[in-house]
C-alpha cells in the first residue's frame, strides 16, 4: 500500500517504483506504469486534510497487481534514478509554490497594517509589526532567489540536487513562518475561515511535508556537502 499520493484517484496511469532484486538496495528499484482500472489496485481519496483541499489525495492499496515487461520505464535497475529526477521537479515546484504563500501573506499584511487602527493610529506605524513585515519581506525574496537559481540550474541540465534542497526546505519553512506571524498580525480576523490567511497556514504545513520533509531536505544538504550520506 502506498498512501498520500497526489491525483492518486483519479489517475488514468500511476508511476510506481518497486523492488526487482532483493537485497540490492536503491539499485534493484524499477518504475512501472500502470493502469488505474489494474485487476487488484484500489484506490481511495484521503479527505481528512488539515489543508491543500483543492488537491486530490488518495490511498494505494496493490492485490497481486500484475504488469507485463513493456510496462517498464528506462532499464530494471533505473527506478532510483528516475524517482530522484521526479522528486527535485517536484520539490523546485513546491518551493516556487511556497513563495507564492509568503507573497500572499506579505501583501494581506501590508495591506491591513495600513487600513487597521488602534489607539488613533494604523497598526503599521508600531515597531513590532514593522519587524514582522521586514522579516517576511526578507524571507520572501531569499526564498525566490533560491527557488529561481534551482530552477535555473535544472532548466541547463547542471547539478541542482543541493540548490533544490536549499529551496525547498528554506521556502516552505519561511512560508510556515510567513503564514503565522500573519495570523499574529491580523489578529482574532486572521483565525477566521472568511480571511485567506488561516488557510495559507494550512497549505503552508502540507508544503514542508510532501516531497521530502524538512529534515529529510537537511540530511540530502549535508550528504551533498559532507559527501557522507546519513542513510544508504
Amino acid at each position: 500500500s502506498k498512501f498520500w499520493i497526489s491525483n492518486g484517484s483519479i489517475a488514468d496511469v500511476i508511476v510506481v517504483f518497486a523492488q526487482t532484486q532483493p537485497g540490492a538496495r536503491h539499485k534493484g528499484m524499477a518504475a512501472f506504469m500502470v493502469d488505474g482500472d489494474a485487476p487488484g489496485l484500489e484506490r481511495h481519496v484521503i479527505t481528512e486534510k488539515l489543508g491543500l483541499h483543492a488537491s486530490n489525495t488518495a490511498a494505494l492499496f496493490f492485490d497481486s497487481v500484475r504488469v507485463s515487461g513493456d510496462r517498464l520505464l528506462g532499464a530494471a535497475g533505473d527506478g532510483f534514478k528516475i524517482a530522484q529526477t521526479s522528486l527535485e521537479s517536484g520539490r523546485t515546484s513546491t518551493a516556487a509554490c511556497a513563495v507564492g504563500i509568503i507573497q500572499a501573506c506579505l501583501d494581506a499584511c501590508i495591506a491591513y497594517a495600513g487600513q487597521r487602527k488602534q489607539w488613533g493610529k494604523a497598526i503599521g506605524s508600531h515597531q513590532l509589526i514593522q519587524e514582522m513585515v521586514a522579516d517576511m519581506a526578507t524571507d520572501c525574496e531569499a526564498a525566490r532567489l533560491l527557488t529561481v537559481e534551482a530552477a535555473r540550474l535544472r532548466d541547463a541540465e547542471e547539478p541542482a540536487t543541493k540548490n533544490v534542497v536549499m529551496a525547498k526546505q528554506f521556502a516552505t519553512e519561511a512560508a510556515v513562518r510567513a503564514a503565522r506571524s500573519a495570523i499574529s498580525l491580523h489578529g482574532g480576523v486572521g483565525y477566521l475561515g472568511e480571511y485567506p490567511i488561516e488557510a495559507l497556514l494550512r497549505d503552508a504545513i502540507g508544503l514542508s511535508l510532501y516531497e521530502g520533509t524538512t529534515q529529510i531536505q537537511k540530511l540530502i544538504l549535508g550528504r551533498e556537502l559532507l559527501g557522507v550520506p546519513a542513510f544508504w
